[in-house]
């Protein structure tokens, strides 16, 4: 084979790539950063083994913070690290908080939201308004405090923090909002969900051996299409309303009827996932219509960002 480049000899850099590298280039062509974190949760994966609940954390950290950087990418817009984990780690505050208590009073006493243990009983028609109550409505607005926290503080704050932490776009809703929204399946899954289907597991067992290791693996099964299907779940629903929240920060003078339609439409599409769970194909459909939305909204927040750049 003739050689590609004649009377020639392969230099020091073509020898040690590396060694040509410019760090920024490096960190951002390269996915250096990603590639190094997840080396770092593969070994902290083989210290937890036989530790199934510090097993069960760095697997639902490590999936959820590769769906986020996914979006964080797609974004394609610079946001502090501390700005997007301080509205997760807000959202896990709320949910621990009387905030939560004083929500489900008003969605799940006061208004039409209270669910009964045997779901199945329920005519979809009524399901899904108390789904729409209790989950849909209750659920995006509390998901949605972080990101109108963030709006409130970048108005008040001086450069450059105003900038850093304020939402003036759509897209600065939609990072927010869907930081917000793995802070919310992060709590909601390890909180309640997996440790609920491993007690219940390990019940109908017994509580030896046999029983807490079944209970365990389901819990774990459970906790992964949880994780990775937020990307099409809470962190869809939360980055919706929060390309609308941006979206009334452009437009102050439509700002009630624009987060008028976010809220309400995210909500329903957070109510029918909730409410057609009998029928698989039937839930891979909203959950692919909540993914385009999703999508959508980022692609026309990155055109509106544009636009405000260029004037």
């Amino acid at each position: 084979m003739k050689n590609l480049i004649p009377n020639s000899k392969p230099g020091r850099d073509e020898l040690i790539p590396i060694a040509s590298m410019r760090k920024k280039y490096l960190v951002k062509e390269g996915y250096l950063i990603p590639g190094i974190v997840t080396v770092i949760f593969v070994v902290l994966m083989f210290v937890s083994v036989g530790i199934p609940e510090l097993y069960e954390w760095l697997i639902a950290t490590y999936i959820s913070g590769a769906a986020f950087y996914f979006v964080y990418r797609l974004c394609d817009k610079s946001k502090p690290w501390w700005v997007l984990f301080g509205s997760g780690l807000t959202t896990c505050v709320i949910l621990s908080s009387p905030i939560l208590l004083l929500f489900i009073v008003v969605f799940r006493g006061i208004l039409p939201g209270n669910l009964p243990e045997n779901l199945e009983q329920l005519a979809f028609p009524v399901l899904f308004v108390k789904m729409l109550f209790g989950a849909g409505l209750m659920e995006e607005l509390l998901k949605a405090l972080p990101v109108f926290a963030c709006m409130w503080l970048g108005q008040r704050l001086e450069k450059p923090g105003r900038e850093k932490v304020g939402v003036w776009d759509p897209v600065d809703g939609i990072l927010i909002g869907t930081a917000s929204g793995v802070g919310f399946t992060m709590f909601e899954t390890l909180g309640q969900y997996v440790p609920g289907m491993v007690e219940n597991v390990t019940e109908l067992l017994g509580e030896g051996l046999l029983g807490l290791g079944v209970g365990y693996l389901a819990g774990l099964q459970l906790l992964i299409p949880r994780i990775l299907g937020s990307i099409a779940g809470h962190m869809a629903y939360s980055g919706y309303v929060g390309y609308f929240i941006g979206l009334s920060a452009i437009y102050p003078q439509e700002r009630w009827r624009i987060l008028g339609v976010g809220y309400l439409s995210s909500s329903i599409l957070h109510a029918l996932w909730n409410s057609t769970g009998n029928s698989l194909l039937v839930l891979a459909t909203v959950g692919a219509f909540s993914y385009a939305f999703f999508v959508s909204a980022i692609l026309k927040a990155k055109e509106i960002s544009k636009i405000i750049v260029n004037r």
